[in-house]
């Protein structure tokens, strides 16, 4: 049965129970599988799909305020057969259809069928934490929490989207906006559809993140310091054990000891390298922060030493991402969860999302520092560019990341604000992507750029510091980083959680003028105020650090012969999509030091792996 191979497929996402169920009427058939991961009621009584009363409910999540949602409905005369937040989305449907969905805080995609009407509804949470994909195919659909599902069920009738690739290249993750493979559409977070028996559909909006954020910052200043409280303290909701994620930052540092508030017992986990990986990275040493602050807590900490076998784990990392992502980052997840699941914890809590809304990212700070750059006489600027592009990255094996910085700094400091903005995070500018693909993709390069500034101009605020939290948000946010963590996670059979990734965190978040976020140069200036009275001081000043791995190193040494071998007499150059000539220079420049291409080299690495995995299951080529 083509459903039972879909969830077989992503049985990872749920170990705990699985099965399958049909509904069918004089009109339809519905097929409805669930794997499920029980975390609230652990009982069987709480498996999926939930039938109850004409509805039938399969859901991916959790609903933290469920408890509460649940006493409304008994009041409104509600009976509950179970103690699980699954019964509680069923009976809210229920009492107020596509009105529940601004009701519920949590992380959700489901769908749920209605048997008097013969309607089936999916809806997604507001901020896209969790996943959901749809195929129309022939008088129906088909829908499922990976891309990989669908891919596998009905391979061959799906087409590799080129423009989805283009963006790939040029993000290294792949935006909302464009589908790995044609047909098969990411379910728009903050909406629901409902199909009908007769074959439309009618669609609607819970949630427009710009529109929320453009309300927030009219309003009144909210008390950061109780908002992220309350959303730590209510994702900690569970009947299984929950354990933190502590890479030593500011904001795994903050859910972590707010998550000790309200469990004392609670565990903490992080990551280790290898001395001679930070060297040639030059990383910051984040686990003697998470040390310190395990320390301070009096909390168990577990250290995890990320020194994978890289050649195998890269693959095994393109099949788990399940789309064109190119970010070493999710191995940091897979490894922690892993390490977490083989101790018993099925939860655990993440900072993420903190800088996206904070206005935590370097590039935040670089694009103010940009416009202090432009008002630089010309011919300061004109002596400073070349001089710094003619340094090297890296001397002796030791990295140079001052000078890294500085060059990607130069790469945007004079353009408008909103290529500014594109360009200090993405991996190429225009001249540089169409140089390096088939010229026949350079309409595809425009519309992936247009696509971007459409976005970022799609908004009503009035500083520079919104419009780019608010990108994020919209963009790098769900497009990245919720989505790796929640397939590196998933397929170690974990749940990440993110309190931070919350519409009431968000809409504090665009409640603060611009100062409150980036304070001269100290970003995220209001939450580190907040957090003064949760963290010693030394947690709260340390240094800014990425979630990051030791790209340079792996790439330049692990990496080396499988880049050889794998990409530059790959399938990408076979079929032209890149050329020969300037990604034989890209990784040339790599290893020489020249310049920092990791990113690039990995990305692309990536992307060959994940092309190939396409082909061999069925997937055409337009």
């Amino acid at each position: 049965m083509l459903v039972t191979a879909m969830t077989d497929r992503i049985s990872h996402r749920g170990p705990d129970a699985g099965a399958v169920v049909e509904l069918v009427d004089p009109d339809t058939a519905v097929v409805l599988g669930h794997r499920r991961l029980s975390v609230i009621d652990l009982s069987s009584a709480a498996d999926q799909p939930f039938a109850k009363g004409g509805l039938t409910l399969t859901y991916n999540g959790e609903l933290y305020n469920y408890r509460e949602l649940r006493h409304d409905l008994e009041g409104r005369g509600a009976r509950f057969a179970t103690a699980s937040d699954t019964e509680v989305v069923l009976e809210a449907w229920r009492a107020w259809g596509p009105g529940a969905l601004r009701r519920f805080r949590g992380m959700y995609a489901f769908a749920i069928h209605d048997e008097r009407t013969g309607d089936l509804t999916l809806a997604r949470d507001p901020l896209g934490i969790k996943p959901l994909y749809v195929m129309p195919r022939g008088d129906g659909i088909l829908f499922a929490s990976e891309l990989k599902a669908i891919v596998t069920a009905v391979g061959p009738e799906l087409v590799i989207d080129p423009a989805a690739m283009v963006a790939s290249t040029l993000y290294y993750w792949l935006p909302q906006e464009f589908d790995a493979v044609r047909g098969v559409q990411r379910h728009p977070a903050g909406t629901w559809a409902e199909y009908h028996r007769d074959g439309s559909v009618t669609r609607g909006r819970f949630w427009d993140t710009a529109a929320e954020a453009a309300l927030a910052a009219q309003g009144p200043r909210a008390d950061i310091r109780d908002v992220v409280a309350t959303s730590v303290r209510a994702h900690l909701v569970a009947d299984a054990p929950v354990a933190s994620f502590l890479s030593g930052g500011l904001d795994s540092s903050i859910v972590t000891a707010l998550a000790h508030r309200s469990d004392p017992s609670i565990e903490a986990y992080t990551i280790v390298f290898r001395p001679e990986d930070q060297r040639l990275e030059s990383m910051p040493d984040d686990a003697r922060y998470a040390r310190r602050l395990a320390e301070h807590l009096g909390i168990r900490l577990h250290e995890i030493e990320i020194h994978p076998d890289i050649v195998d784990m890269l693959p095994r990392m393109v099949d788990i991402l399940d789309e064109p992502i190119g970010d070493p980052a999710a191995i940091n997840t897979l490894l922690m969860c892993d390490a977490a699941r083989d101790a018993g914890v099925k939860v655990l809590l993440s900072g993420m999302g903190a800088d996206e809304l904070f206005g935590g990212y370097r590039k935040h700070l670089a694009m103010l520092v940009a416009e202090r750059y432009g008002r630089m006489p010309g011919a300061v600027r004109a002596a400073v560019g070349p001089a710094v592009r003619a340094l090297p990255v890296a001397v002796g094996g030791r990295g140079l990341r001052t000078v890294r910085w500085a060059q990607r700094f130069l790469s945007f400091a004079d353009l408008p604000e909103q290529e500014a903005f594109r360009r200090s995070y993405t991996l190429y500018d225009r001249d540089e992507l169409t140089g390096l693909l088939d010229p026949a993709l350079t309409g595809h390069v425009d519309t992936v750029l247009d696509r971007h500034q459409e976005i970022y101009d799609d908004n009503d605020l009035a500083d520079v510091v919104s419009r780019m939290c608010l990108a994020d948000t919209r963009m790098f946010m769900p497009g990245l980083n919720l989505t790796y963590t929640d397939r590196a996670s998933m397929a170690a059979s974990t749940e990440v959680r993110v309190p931070f990734v919350d519409p009431v965190v968000m809409a504090a978040a665009f409640s603060l003028p611009p100062s409150e976020r980036i304070r001269g140069r100290q970003q995220k200036a209001a939450l580190k105020d907040a957090a003064r009275a949760w963290l010693p001081d030394e947690i709260v000043d340390r240094p800014k650090a990425s979630f990051g791995a030791p790209l340079r190193a792996w790439v330049t040494n692990d990496l080396r012969e499988l880049v050889d071998d794998v990409l530059l007499h790959g399938e990408l150059v076979g079929t032209g999509f890149l050329r020969a000539a300037p990604l034989q220079h890209l990784v040339d420049d790599q290893r020489s030091g020249r310049r920092d291409e990791s990113k690039q080299v990995w990305q692309l690495l990536s992307l060959e792996l994940w092309y190939r995995n396409a082909r061999a299951a069925g997937v055409g080529t337009p």
